[in-house]
């Protein structure tokens, strides 16, 4: 997720193949990134990502300012790529889904290395799913080895570089297993959960509602996410018009205040996780 600010930029909650992340304006006393060599470069590029401004991290490599790529699956291509073009501003969904079976349970768990303002985020992004009564429930836990989803911290040198935090997609009809979130996040209890849910919602599937062109939440000049290896499958019933004032809680980018869910990110959430996987 990355923060811009009115003299800079907006906070970058970006979808990653595996796993995505959210960076902050870079200062100048930030850590110097390591050199990324010519045939990891050849690798990212084979996968369809930028190879400007690659970061070299501890498992695995950073491109297009948010996407995360372990090193495990560098050059890896995916089996299926499915990208719907047409209306280009509806809310999106990846080809793999979490299996519900008409009621599921995941588990959330954040680490104890965490304050009491993350722990009361991560309950508010847990209500605001469940207040949608899907078939998909979600529930805090305090036993890590019972958690679908662990809310970890990210590295040392990740979060001095302005990283805000990371999430994946679905593997297996399950949710990703892991978000990871920067403890030095300053918002309040309501834009920490606006984080949470946004990297809830790619855990289960679920791509940035303006993923075509990211300009239309951060600004710039177009930028395409593309497929990702992963899929961009338009949700029947969403409509066309992404747009910073419709506020949906999958936008590329915000301005660090609370977002909660809008009219069109229920109706996705509906048609996703009621009564159809």
């Amino acid at each position: 997720m990355k923060l811009l600010t009115k003299l800079s930029s907006v906070v970058l909650m970006t979808v990653v193949f595996f796993t995505f992340s959210c960076q902050q304006k870079e200062q100048d006393n930030t850590p110097k990134p390591e050199k990324v060599s010519a045939e990891v470069l050849t690798q990212i590029k084979a996968m369809g990502f930028s190879t400007e401004g690659v970061l070299k991290t501890d498992d695995g490599y950073i491109v297009e300012n948010d996407i995360f790529i372990p090193t495990r699956r560098l050059g890896e291509k995916a089996e299926r790529r499915v990208l719907l073009r047409a209306g280009q501003e509806e809310q999106y969904r990846t080809t793999n889904v979490v299996n519900s079976n008409g009621g599921r349970l995941i588990k959330v768990y954040i680490g104890t290395n965490f304050n009491s303002t993350y722990v009361a985020a991560v309950n508010e992004a847990i209500a605001r799913y469940n207040e949608l009564n899907l078939d998909l429930t979600f529930q805090r836990t305090t036993n890590s080895s019972e958690a679908d989803i662990k809310v970890t911290r990210l590295s040392w040198f990740l979060e001095l570089f302005g990283v805000l935090g990371s999430a994946g997609f679905p593997e297996n009809g399950n949710p990703f297993g892991e978000i990871k979130l920067s403890g030095r996040l300053s918002y309040g209890v309501d834009g920490i959960a606006t984080v949470m849910a946004h990297e809830m919602g790619h855990c289960i599937g679920f791509r940035h509602t303006d993923y075509f062109d990211r300009s239309i939440s951060c600004g710039g000049s177009t930028n395409d996410e593309g497929d990702g290896g992963v899929g961009a499958i338009q949700i029947p019933g969403t409509p066309s018009g992404a747009s910073v004032s419709a506020g949906s809680w999958m936008l590329a980018c915000f301005a660090g205040s609370n977002r909660d869910f809008n009219a069109d990110d229920v109706t996705a959430l509906n048609w996703m996780y009621k009564g159809n996987f």
